[in-house]
């Protein structure tokens, strides 16, 4: 207490210490990460500066608006989607409820295919790249963001995937380049592409309700489903892609750990040739790509 009776303010430090206990105590995983990205965020510190202005006093608002957070990470609300955002390959990113959340392991698929889009670019000067199931946009506008020679769709179910996928274009400075286009799959799609791209859903239809709350609970069902065998969206992207690519096209695709020969098969049985498997940072194979012959 201060001498005039009232509490005094509780500094930055000592809200993630806080924050860090009482997400341990929960069960939370990583309860100091979280603790630190949660407030960070909220307070618009950076990394260095959680440090440096560690000793100073949090307003009442602010820190009310921290302790509603963290009750949101206590009923397993994923962190960056309390915050409305993340980054994703440098580019800041808006979330929706229809979004899945860009992870760090997707950025694989971006850093894999780049090098072909460059070699494209450098052969073609312009080149076209269809993003299925975009979400948030993130795949394709990394892809933007990093070649300058290059123009996107990004295709969507979900009318509000869109908007936030046209939103973040605009955010990042790519809405010229960048266009948002609801289809289921290859339905409303037009013209040929140098590059397709997508993360699509893929996890096995009794696996589902069995995931993290934080999975089941905050990301879109339809996101994430990929049918009895997880292979429903690759069944349907391989059986029409190659209407709608250019000679040599490149597809790239991110899989679930265990689907690597699975999707090989269903893309080898339309025509496409294998030319590498990636794997992420668990060494999981994550990302596999495909030449249209």
């Amino acid at each position: 207490m201060t001498e005039s009776g009232k509490r005094a303010e509780p500094t930055v430090s000592q809200l993630v210490a806080e924050a860090r206990r009482r997400f341990a105590a929960a069960g939370i995983d990583d309860p100091a990460a979280d603790a630190r990205v949660l407030i960070s965020g909220l307070l618009g510190l950076s990394n260095t500066e959680m440090l440096t202005r560690g000793g100073e006093a949090v307003t009442p608002g602010k820190a009310d608006a921290i302790e509603a957070a963290i009750l949101r990470r206590l009923a397993h609300e994923p962190v960056h989607r309390i915050l409305g955002e993340r980054e994703f390959y440098g580019l800041p990113l808006s979330l929706s409820s229809e979004t899945l959340e860009p992870r760090p392991d997707t950025e694989i698929l971006v850093d894999t295919m780049l090098p072909y889009l460059r070699d494209l670019a450098n052969k073609k000067g312009r080149i076209h790249i269809l993003d299925m199931g975009t979400g948030t946009g993130a795949i394709c506008l990394a892809l933007l963001s990093e070649c300058p020679e290059a123009s996107g769709i990004g295709s969507d179910i979900s009318a509000d995937a869109l908007k936030t996928a046209q939103s973040n274009a605009e955010r990042n400075g790519l809405r010229e380049r960048f266009e948002a286009v609801q289809s289921n799959w290859f339905e409303n799609i037009h013209g040929a592409f140098d590059a397709i791209v997508s993360n699509p859903p893929y996890i096995a239809s009794s696996i589902v309700l069995g995931l993290a709350p934080e999975v089941t609970k905050f990301d879109p069902a339809a996101a994430l489903d990929g049918g009895m065998d997880g292979l429903d969206a690759y069944k349907a992207i391989a059986k029409d892609a190659a209407r709608f690519m250019q000679p040599n096209g490149i597809i790239g695709l991110e899989i679930g750990y265990d689907q690597r020969i699975a999707v090989t098969g269903v893309f080898e049985a339309e025509g496409f040739k294998f030319l590498e498997s990636v794997k992420d940072y668990g060494q999981n194979d994550r990302v596999l790509i495909f030449r249209h012959p």
